[in-house]
This record gives C-alpha cells, structure tokens and sequence, in this order.
C-alpha cells in the first residue's frame, strides 16, 4: 500500500512505484527537455531523434503542448517554448535557494554516513561554505563552518572547483601554493597532474592536505549551462575515507551532486 500523508491520505510522492507514473506526461517533458540555448528552435524531426518517440506520437504531443502554451509555432512550421513556459520558469527563478535544491543530499549524506556534509561556492580569495550537516561521527570538523574560506589548492570541495573551473585553476597557479599539512600538494606540476586526475574521473579525495586527521571526497555540481555551480563533499575521521567504504562514499556523493544537478537543470552525467 502507498505511504500515507499527515492526514492518513495515499501519498504518491513517496512511491517510487513505476505505475504511479503517466506516461504521456513523461514523453511530454522529454519534449521539453528537448529544447536548451544552444537548440532554441527544434522541428518534428529533429524532437522524434531527441527523444526516440515516433512521428505520430510526437506530432500529437506537441500539438497539445502549443495548445496548452507551452510551445508555439515558427513560420517555418517548426516549435519553441512559448512564453508560459518561460513564464513558470521565472516563477521557479524567483523562489529558487541552491542551499534549499541541496539540503535533501546533503541531509542524506550525513545521515548515511555519520559525517559531516558541505555545499560549497567558488569564491575571490577560495571556496566558500555555504552549508553544512553534522553527522553522528565524534569528529567534527568544527574549522570549517559555514561562511569558511578555504584555499583552491587544498580540501576536497576546493581542488574540484580548481579542477573544473580554468580560469580559477590559471589564476591559482600563477601564485606560490602554501602548505597546511605535510600532504599539502605546493609543486605546480603535481598539483596540474592531481587536477586533471580530478575532471577525468568526477570527483576529488582529501587524505589530510588541509586538516591533519581529516579526510573527504568532494563532486561538482553543474548549472543548466554545464557551469560548476558548487561542490558537495562528506568530510571526517581520514581513517574512514581509506579502504572499502571510500568506494561507497564517492558513489553517494557523485550522487547527490548529480540529484543537485539535475535540480539545477544540468543534463550532465555527474555520476556517470
């Protein structure tokens, strides 16, 4: 039986099961999805090799999604978003929080881990904290709290930035790097070698660079544009991100900065 709300009502938004899903909803929002900057105006074919659907049911779709506003006709008699979807959009745009987007990954990491979660933005002089979720782990990292600035060179949440944001990681690198720890990188052509590691594989791992007896793992997190919004990173005791559970850490983390991705609009496959 479905989950029930407060008020001892099904609720469906707990259920994952497939027949709560309709479909014609879902091929309509591939549609939609269909349709970014880069691709502002699509014709019928062009939505049949985007989304796999045939012509018929494509056709049928969108005719009722121009009727409805969210699409329009070109003279050409091809399709672009229509000003009610624009309109919803900047609904969305005016109530939207990336602390709020991330704090349900964020929450779930530390929960499922006992360690500490971050949300962290580039900054001018480093990486900002602009979130954080104590687990139940002894360790708390009670250096880094929210509104922290860390240095690009160090920490996991900082190195992804420096990784996946070149004009960041070509002003970094320009000036000495300083050490914290013994584990601090501060040779340039290492730490070059560490960054490209870092935007090959998607995610960073911290054994103590920053705070001696700390460690973390860190994923970015995409805007619509495929810009680095922000990172998410599980930080704690560095004996708990060595061994068999750091495969299970980086997996959950890549996952929760992919759910904040697609949260923000990216189509990037943050966890592939």
């Amino acid at each position: 039986m479905p989950p029930k709300d407060n008020d001892g009502h099904d609720d469906d938004s707990k259920t994952d099961d497939a027949k709560n899903m309709v479909n014609s909803v879902v091929r309509a929002g591939q549609l939609l999805d269909a349709f970014d900057s880069g691709k502002p105006v699509l014709g019928l074919t062009e939505l049949c090799a985007a989304t796999g659907l045939n012509k018929t049911t494509t056709h049928r779709l969108l005719s009722t999604l121009v009727r409805m506003g969210w699409l329009t006709r070109t003279p050409d008699g091809d399709y672009k978003v229509g000003m009610k979807l624009f309109s919803l959009g900047s609904v969305a745009l005016a109530d939207f929080s990336l602390r709020d987007e991330a704090r349900p990954s964020l929450l779930s990491l530390a929960e499922q881990f006992g360690d500490t979660a971050y949300l962290m933005i580039p900054g001018d002089s480093g990486a900002v904290v602009i979130d954080r979720y104590e687990g139940s782990s002894p360790l708390s990292v009670k250096h880094i709290g929210i509104g922290t600035v860390l240095p690009y060179h160090a920490a996991a949440g900082p190195m992804t930035m420096l990784a996946f944001v070149p004009e960041l990681r070509e002003r970094w690198l320009a000036e000495p790097l300083t050490a914290f720890t013994r584990h601090t990188l501060q040779d340039h052509d290492a730490l070059e070698s560490q960054l490209d590691r870092i935007r090959a594989e998607g995610y960073t791992i911290s054994d103590e660079d920053y705070l001696s007896g700390v460690g973390a793992v860190a994923a970015p997190v995409f805007d619509r544009t495929g810009k680095l919004e922000a990172t998410v990173s599980l930080g704690g005791p560095a004996g708990d991100f060595r061994g068999s559970q750091l495969v299970s850490i980086i997996s959950a983390v890549r996952e929760a900065a992919a759910t904040i991705s697609t949260r923000l609009g990216s189509s990037l496959d943050v966890a592939g």
